[in-house]
């Protein structure tokens, strides 16, 4: 089946204090800190670290820090481990940490890892039951607030590519590593999900802003009401919004964004589509809109006398 998920993330950052409230406050266990260095862990088991003094097998961030350095994918067996990284020694380094990560870069030069899949049994979530007439699904059962949100899993990462090479550097993900175009967004961006999971993507390389860097990390919430909430609290901790509430057209999930001080943007996203070997690739000339809806009201409207 080859790669499996998303491993683990790796931000360099310089305000550490900063970053470990941050992820603290959006719900993720923090399991180690130290005075340069913090990790944390996901419910299914991936890790964040944060690092102020990078490893030195990282390769040289492609923005100003902070940003992420690194990504490493999940692979399921030792047999297919082995095999992605003869794929990807071809033309470039290798170099292997004592904890059998694999370390090299992609085509644009982003840290890219590759490690045995270390999957946790997530606990089954408490996904809420709808009600609407002709298909009642909760009886004597009010529903409370979800309390403080704790994401899944991470579920894709975003990274951003220059427009020059474009094609070269999907296709090292696509040709080496076995990722499925799902979406191809010409004049933004390509969308593809890894071999052994079912989202619609796992993975977005987007070229729209025409420079490399980080774009965000999407987490997995158990559904609607843990997006609202969490990007609610995250608000009262005093962190800043990056896009309102609403739904993706590609991919359909429910989102909100956050910035984050350790580059980019976090997301929490709920309700993705699920997608098999019969999805056949969508080809986009033009650029669908990035949203199904978003969050309006009343003063969004011009000339409305509320605006």
């Amino acid at each position: 089946m080859g790669i499996q998920r998303i491993e683990s993330v790796t931000y360099g950052v310089d305000a550490l204090d900063v970053c470990v409230r941050f992820f603290e406050d959006f719900g993720l266990a923090l399991v180690d800190r130290t005075g340069e260095r913090a990790s944390f862990r996901t419910l299914a088991g991936q890790t964040l670290h944060l690092d102020t003094v990078p490893d030195p097998s990282l390769p040289e961030p492609l923005e100003a820090l902070p940003t992420l350095r690194e990504v490493v994918w999940g692979v399921d067996t030792a047999e297919e481990l082995d095999a992605l990284v003869a794929a990807v020694a071809v033309d470039r380094a290798v170099t292997t940490t004592p904890d059998g990560t694999h370390h090299t870069v992609d085509e644009t030069g982003f840290g890219l890892g590759l490690a045995l899949a270390r999957p946790r049994e997530l606990p089954a979530p408490e996904v809420r039951r709808p009600n609407v007439s002709g298909s009642v699904r909760r009886w004597n059962e009010p529903l409370g607030p979800v309390g403080r949100v704790r994401p899944l899993r991470m579920c894709h990462v975003a990274l951003n590519i220059p427009k020059a090479g474009r094609e070269r550097a999907v296709a090292f993900y696509t040709e080496r590593l076995g990722f499925r175009p799902t979406d191809i967004v010409e004049p933004m961006g390509t969308f593809m999900q890894c071999e052994g999971d079912d989202d619609q993507h796992n993975f977005l390389l987007c070229h729209r802003p025409d420079r490399a860097g980080v774009n965000h990390v999407s987490y997995e919430v158990p559904g609607f009401d843990d997006v609202v909430e969490g990007g609610n609290h995250m608000i009262a901790q005093g962190w800043t919004e990056a896009r309102r509430l609403g739904r993706h057209t590609i991919g359909s999930n429910v989102f909100r964004f956050i910035h984050a001080p350790c580059g980019g943007r976090v997301e929490y996203a709920a309700d993705m589509d699920r997608v098999d070997d019969s999805y056949e690739t969508r080809v986009h000339a033009t650029t669908p809109p990035h949203h199904i809806w978003t969050l309006r009201g009343s003063r969004d409207t011009p000339g409305n006398p509320a605006s």
